[in-house]
Order: structure tokens, then sequence, then C-alpha cells
């Protein structure tokens, strides 16, 4: 997929748009920002979230990680009409972060390298995960641990070339599914199974059928060499989910 036939995907809205029930909203951002522009996102972020930032052992991963924190609490402002310096937040026992005060906005986020990605419904529990699809020589080691027998199988099946974006493909599946059910890496991996369909769309197989039945997964591609998957707790189709790319300008999101 070209960057142009990427970039038309996800789109810039004219203004910023409303969520209704049974609607996904997915954004994408990249996180390499200006200095001022860091320093302005921060002076969103709570005491808590300042602390873990500072945490971090190099400087362009603590930037990061303002960056993806200072987007979201713009973007949950925008959806709640409310001031992104004043949402507080809750955590579940495995870290998953919700909202203290508006738990039917449902949200989550991931980052990867230099690109974030968040997703928004109502009502429903989300998951979304990214990576960047580096170089895997070890694909298929990594998978005979984490993966099952016919994971292991479907990737063993493909080229050498093809490996790396089929192994992230399927491992942001089912950390997509892992994070919207709050569980996140302390789920295993393998207790998820992700097959193909015919139209090599993705989706569940190994989990409780109740459970199956209740869940709607679709991969993405955020950006070029990068990854991306969305579950949530619905039945959806690909109608249901827009796609938008965020852009930061000055202390506004465009």
């Amino acid at each position: 997929m070209t960057n142009s036939s990427i970039d038309s995907i996800w789109q810039t809205p004219a203004q910023l748009p409303s969520l209704k029930d049974k609607q996904v909203h997915i954004w994408r951002a990249n996180l390499s920002l200006s200095t001022p522009e860091i320093e302005q996102l921060t002076t969103l972020l709570s005491t808590d979230e300042i602390a873990r930032a500072d945490k971090f052992r190099f400087v362009q991963h603590r930037s990061r990680f303002i960056v993806a924190r200072g987007i979201l609490r713009q973007l949950l402002g925008n959806y709640l009409a409310t001031s992104p310096r004043s949402l507080t937040f809750t955590y579940s026992d495995r870290g998953k972060p919700q909202l203290a005060t508006d738990i039917s906005l449902q949200f989550n986020l991931s980052h990867s390298e230099e690109y974030a990605l968040f997703g928004f419904t109502l009502n429903h529990l989300i998951g979304v995960d990214i990576e960047y699809q580096r170089a895997m020589p070890d694909a298929l080691k990594i998978a005979q641990r984490f993966f099952s027998a016919r994971e292991y199988k479907m990737l063993a099946a493909v080229s050498l070339e093809q490996q790396p974006k089929l192994f992230f493909q399927l491992w942001t599946a089912k950390e997509a599914y892992l994070k919207g059910t709050g569980t996140g890496l302390s789920g295993s991996l393998s207790s998820v199974e992700i097959c193909l369909d015919q139209r090599e769309s993705l989706y569940l197989s190994t989990i409780k059928k109740d459970k199956i039945m209740n869940w709607s997964l679709y991969s993405c591609t955020p950006a070029t060499d990068y990854a991306g998957a969305i579950a949530i707790n619905a039945q959806i189709s690909t109608q249901d989910i827009n796609y938008w790319h965020c852009n930061y300008v000055s202390d506004r999101l465009l």
C-alpha cells in the first residue's frame, strides 16, 4: 500500500466530528512535535501523568508519552465539550484507563515509535494497538512461543518477506482484543487465536462462544511500515468505523 493510498483512508475532518451510538472513531497522530508544542501539551497533563513521563530514561520516549497523553486529553475534551485539563482517569487492576465521570464514552490508545492510535466509541468496550513493523528474522521463533499452533502454521506458510507483515497483523489483533477486555498483556496471547477468512479479514476463534459473538475485530494501516488493529465489544461493520488524521497546531486539534 502506497503512502497516498494510506493517507486517503485517514481523513482530516473539516470540523470536529460528533460520535454516535455504534460508531467507532479511530484517530492517528504523529508524535514528532516541536519543543514548544510538547511544552504546551505538558500543561494539559495531571501531576501523575507528568510523574510517569519523568520516569522515561530517554527524552524521545518521554516526549512521545506526553504528546500521546496530551492529544488523548484534547480528543476526549472535544467529545465531552469540556476542558482537557479537567479530565480525571481511573485505572483498572490491569492499568486500563477510563474516565472517572463519563463512563459511556469508552476509549483506548496505543503508541509505537512515531505514531499513536486512539479509539473512541459509546457504551462498548474498545481496544486498539499499533506496532512498527520492524524486521523480524525471529518471527517464527516468537510465534512458536506466543501464538497458537494454527497461527504458527499460517505464519510459516508465507514467504520470509511476508512474515513480518502477517506477524504484526496477528500480534496487534491479539493485543487490541486483550486491551479491550482490560486484561492487556497480562492475559495470555496464546489464549486468543486469530484467523483470516477468505477475504483475509480477521476474526477471533478460540474464545468462549458467547464472547466471540460479541466482539468485532478489524485491522488497519496507520502509516507505512505500521500495523494497527481495533477490537470492539459490539457487532459493527466497516461502515461504522471512521478513520481520522489528527493534526496538532499550536494549542488545538484540526
